[in-house]
């Protein structure tokens, strides 16, 4: 933690001193750089398709490996707005990058949520019988991890027991695989690689995350605080392009999302298959377009206090989060 506290300070002193070099008074920027994710369509392009972002244009500048790392990009200025999981939200401004959330963008719910598997035949029923376990997850410090922790804290685990939990990072192509050949005891399986095992058979749910927490808002887009400042009526278009575009897909019809999606991965031309949004239910986010609530960012505040990730009081949700620029939050400030 405290060599990445370093790099990040560094990177974020170069990004600052680099944007000391706009005049007072610049047009504001009207082209925001991103990171997309293959075979899927982020809520920015599906607003830019339906014609919600006016002159602000999107440049993509290549494929996300990760939620921890998307936000980083934002935060030393690769890019101009990124995603993730709430949780790594917190730690990045624990370790006092200057960025704010501004909408949210993935979450929970009974049609779309994440599950932890085992195989069928599995001795493993219960949280403490994950005690001395594999569980593989897509990469650490994010929403699985958090998830985890929370659900073996909550069956009365202790502090010791749930270290003795071993958390193995795996690609999630391989998850399904690595469980059924008893590689892990136990797996994260979300989305369509979810959908395809479990019509596969021989799997069951030890527990979700929405069965655990309800539905919820998971991850939010983030922008540095000085981009926002610079570019107040930038800001304001791209959240609301997005808040609408999240909205749209919260009430439109399951095959018009889809075919949507295929249309613009069809248009853009870069050789990937459309395969996985034909599996797609439903945005999961639990505000309407996508507005932020406090305790979705509390619940990971805590349990980063909770690991000693963070000090007590280190973090506070109002200073991490704004609904400021999303028409569906009333205009307020958090």
């Amino acid at each position: 933690m405290i060599k990445f506290r370093h790099a990040l300070l560094s990177a974020l002193l170069t990004a600052v001193v680099a944007g000391c070099g706009v005049a007072s008074g610049a047009t504001e920027a009207k082209v925001l750089r991103y990171q997309g994710s293959t075979g899927a369509v982020t809520f920015p392009e599906l607003a830019e398709e339906l014609g919600y972002l006016g002159d602000v244009k999107l440049k993509w500048v290549g494929n996300t490996t990760s939620g921890p790392q998307d936000i980083q990009s934002a935060a030393t200025g690769q890019t101009d707005f990124g995603g993730a999981f709430d949780g790594a939200i917190v730690k990045l401004k624990a370790a006092k990058a200057p960025i704010k959330a501004v909408i949210g963008y993935y979450g929970a719910d009974q049609e779309n949520f994440s599950g932890y598997y085992v195989s069928e035949n599995s001795p493993i029923r219960a949280a403490r019988d994950l005690v001395g376990k594999k569980i593989g997850v897509n990469t650490l410090g994010a929403h699985h991890e958090a998830v985890i922790k929370e659900y073996l804290r909550r069956e009365g685990l202790t502090p010791e027991e749930i270290k003795q939990v071993q958390l193995v990072v795996i690609p999630p192509v391989n998850t399904e695989q690595a469980i059924r050949q008893g590689q892990l005891d136990a797996g994260t399986l979300t989305g369509v690689l979810k959908d395809k095992a479990l019509e596969r058979g021989g799997l069951r749910p030890l527990f979700t995350d929405v069965g655990l927490l309800g539905p919820f808002t998971a991850g939010s887009i983030v922008m540095r605080e000085d981009f926002i400042a610079r570019n107040p009526a930038t800001t304001r278009t791209f959240v609301t392009a997005f808040a609408k575009a999240v909205e749209w897909a919260q009430t439109h019809s399951r095959e018009e999302v889809i075919a949507t999606f295929e249309k613009i991965i069809a248009k853009r031309g870069r050789n990937e298959s459309a395969d996985t949004v034909r599996f797609w239910k439903s945005t999961g986010i639990a505000g309407k377009g996508g507005v932020i609530a406090a305790k979705e960012f509390q619940t990971w505040i805590d349990w980063l206090e909770r690991e000693r990730d963070i000090r007590p009081g280190q973090v506070k949700a109002a200073d991490l989060y704004t609904n400021e620029f999303n028409p569906y939050g009333g205009g307020s400030a958090s």
